[in-house]
């Protein structure tokens, strides 16, 4: 999770880039988009914690007992990570 300092630093950093985006015409003040991004960042990250978790636990309940930072549940964390992640957009 990120500290609250950088889920500021980070919306403060995607504002002033789309800000600067020729693509981009920004309308109202900087304190309420500000507080939109951080509102939107902060859902995001609750949703990969929670992503997370159901990962870890799925990977648990395997009978063989795969280690933390092996290559082997590294691959089966990312694969099972996307396919969680792919629920979640869906439903």
């Amino acid at each position: 999770m990120l500290s609250e300092d950088k889920v500021s630093h980070l919306s403060h950093v995607i504002l002033q880039a789309v800000k600067k985006s020729p693509l981009v015409e920004v309308k109202g003040d900087d304190g309420r988009m500000l507080k939109d991004i951080k509102r939107v960042l902060a859902s995001e990250l609750l949703q990969e914690e929670e992503i997370d978790r159901k990962v870890r636990a799925k990977l648990s309940s395997y009978s063989r007992g795969i280690v933390e930072g092996s290559p082997e549940w590294d691959v089966l964390y990312r694969k099972t990570f996307d396919e969680e992640t792919r629920k979640h957009v869906k439903g």
